[in-house]
């Protein structure tokens, strides 16, 4: 996939080939938001939920929606088609469009650009799953509406390169003393074989995986609580949980270089892996 074909306003053409103008307002204000989709042989995981937060991410800053839920899933297909037997990772990026440079905007009067790229999805491996991984804390100092699936991504670049100095996997971020959520991951916390997470609003994004995991837990009698989740609490916890699209469910064993429950990936988590890769399965099949 090194020079994929991609779509860029309508025309499918190789990634190398792709050119917005300089006014896009992506590029100069970062006025635009985005969406990632896993594919499994071929096929859209999750496909309704992503769209639905597109959907509300485009609505929040008032961009208007270019396509419906089929032609955004035709044009995906397209991007996809040449790669179907590989597992990918599809790319939405949709700005305001271009205009004069002025921070407010036209309203109603540009043109959004949409952009699609697919690349290879790469997940953790076997070796990785059964040791765990490690993360380093940090204050969240991003905005105050992360719900929205902004390209305006400069407080999560941050906190992913502060991971990345510390040689570990994530930065888990706290506001006020509370847990928010890792640079790119939703984070969980198990406790007496409780599952809790914090709660859906404006200090995180809903992860796709955050219903299916709310769902995962009902199959399969876990108790699941959503509450706010005070910064000892992970540390004290027997269990700590990434999930992403590139990650799905990830345990993590040592926090700041201090070793979470018993140092092993925990029975929670491996039941919901386990749950995980059926839900997978069920898309394929």
């Amino acid at each position: 996939m090194q020079d994929s074909i991609v779509y860029l306003n309508g025309v499918m053409t190789p990634l190398s080939e792709a050119r917005i103008p300089v006014l896009d307002r992506g590029f100069i204000f970062g006025d635009g938001v985005y969406e990632v989709i896993p594919i499994y042989a071929g096929k859209a995981f999750r496909a309704q939920h992503h769209m639905a937060r597109l959907f509300r991410s485009l609505a929040a800053i008032d961009i208007p929606n270019p396509h419906n839920v089929e032609e955004w899933m035709s044009l995906i297909n397209k991007v996809v088609a040449p790669y179907a037997q590989d597992d990918q990772m599809v790319y939405i990026h949709v700005t305001r469009g271009v205009a004069k440079r002025a921070h407010a905007f036209p309203k109603g009067a540009l043109t959004p650009t949409v952009f699609i790229m697919t690349n290879p999805l790469v997940l953790p491996s076997d070796a990785v799953r059964a040791k765990g991984v490690s993360c380093v804390t940090m204050e969240d100092q991003r905005w105050l509406h992360c719900e929205i699936k902004s390209i305006s991504l400069l407080g999560n670049v941050l906190a992913a390169q502060n991971a990345a100095e510390h040689g570990v996997v994530e930065a888990i971020q706290f506001r006020d003393g509370f847990l928010t959520e890792a640079s790119s991951s939703n984070v969980w916390i198990v406790k007496d074989k409780v599952l809790m997470a914090p709660p859906k609003n404006n200090l995180i994004l809903e992860g796709i995986r955050y219903g299916l995991i709310e769902e995962l837990c009902a199959a399969n009698d876990l108790q699941f609580i959503a509450r706010k989740i005070a910064r000892a609490e992970v540390f004290e916890a027997d269990e700590v949980l990434l999930s992403s699209a590139t990650k799905e469910i990830l345990p993590v064993t040592v926090v700041d270089g201090k070793t979470i429950g018993n140092g092993q990936p925990g029975p929670i988590y491996k039941q919901l892996y386990q749950a995980y890769q059926g839900a997978k399965a069920a898309l394929i099949d």
